[in-house]
This record gives structure tokens, sequence and C-alpha cells, in this order.
């Protein structure tokens, strides 16, 4: 399975955000990460649908919602509309996993899964046949900038091989204090989706360079 960037467009400067996202894209990002938060299930608001719709007409690229909120089913149509290609919501959020990825592919879109550190893999080893998408948190969520948890690469190690003793093409991310200088050990833990948020839009002036140098990891693992 091929491994992918997801910048995370939380770490963007929002006064120029599409021009930031423009310039992530020009240099080879072909994903971007949005990270929804309600001020609920997570201690921080970011942004909502809007932001997805504005962008969605500037930009090719394939659309990654995370929804760090309660009841998320509520917001699915929302964020259809507004031009997600693929919806995550968080196990701990939801009280029918299997109805809520439902929910989402009769919708036209790709379901995903997303986990806390501390949350274990077997509240997902039941869905895994019906969700091609799993990711793992390396951080408490609700802010962005936060440094890897490490053990979370453990968990990494062990759903791959679920998924590799299922014969299950399962992608799996993570999302969280990734950076140039430890996305090797997650790469081959056995993720092949990174979402990178400061790490890629610290500074504008390196964006570019930032995606290429991401990619080039990326390819070469």
């Amino acid at each position: 399975m091929k491994n992918r960037l997801s910048p995370s467009i939380l770490a963007a400067d929002f006064s120029a955000l599409q021009e930031d996202v423009s310039l992530a894209e020009a240099a080879g990002a072909k994903s971007f990460h949005f990270d929804i938060m309600d001020g609920h299930f997570v201690p921080n608001i970011s942004y909502g649908a809007g932001i997805v719709s504005a962008l969605r007409n500037k930009s090719k690229a394939f659309f990654d919602v995370h929804l760090m909120v309660e009841e998320p089913d509520c917001f699915f149509p929302d964020y259809k509309k507004a031009g997600a290609d693929r919806i995550s919501v968080h196990v701990e959020a939801v009280k029918h996993l299997d109805r809520s990825l439902q929910a989402i592919r009769e919708l036209g879109m790709e379901g995903g899964v997303a986990l806390n550190p501390a949350t274990s893999l077997s509240m997902i080893e039941e869905i895994l046949p019906i969700c091609p998408y799993i990711l793992i948190m390396s951080v408490n969520p609700g802010f962005g900038g936060q440094s890897f948890i490490p053990y979370t690469l453990e968990k990494i190690k062990r759903l791959r091989k679920m998924a590799e003793e299922r014969a299950l093409p399962l992608e799996i991310g993570v999302d969280g204090g990734v950076k140039l200088d430890n996305i090797s050990p997650i790469l081959e833990a056995g993720a092949n989706f990174i979402v990178a948020g400061s790490s890629v839009f610290g500074k504008k002036e390196e964006i570019g360079e930032r995606v290429k140098s991401f990619n080039k990891v990326l390819e070469n693992a």
C-alpha cells in the first residue's frame, strides 16, 4: 500500500489558508487533513464544514476529515456537501460504530475510525473487515504541536499485524507529533498515512521544501 502524506491545515496560517494549501499542493501534497473540534469531545474548537467547502473548489487533493466531536453522525451530510472524501469518527464518541460507518458509506464517502492513545485496539477489532482506514492518535487530541507519544509505536505494530493476519489491505494513519526525524520508525511499525501539521506548515517559506522532504522519505520507505 502506497505511503501518503496529509498535511493538517490546523497548523496553517488561517489568514492565508488557501495560499498555504496551494503551496503544499504544488510541492506534491495529494491529501489534506481537517481536524474538526467541538470544544466538548476535545478541549478546543477549531473550524467546521465551511472551511472544507471554501477550499474544495481550490484544490484537487483528497480531503480527509477527522471529526473530534460528540455525536458525529449528525454532521456527515454537512461534510459530504462540503466536499469531504473521507470522514473518520472516534470510537470513543459513537454508540454504534458499524451504523456510523454504514452511514458514511451510504453518502458516498470513505469511512474511517480514530483511536485515542490510551484506547485499546480491541475496540475496533470486530469492524476491521468493513473499515479500510484506522487513524492512530499519537498525541491526546485537541491541540496541535504536541510531542509524539512513544508507546503508540507498539500499537501501530499490533494493528498492522492484526490486518496482515486477516489479509486486510488496511490503511493505517498516524496523527500527532510526526516529524522528519521520527517518521522512519513510524513507517517501519506499519503506518502508511502520515498526518503532519506544524512540521509542514511551521514556516510559510519552508512549506514546499518540507512537503518534498516528507514525500522523499515516504517514497523511499
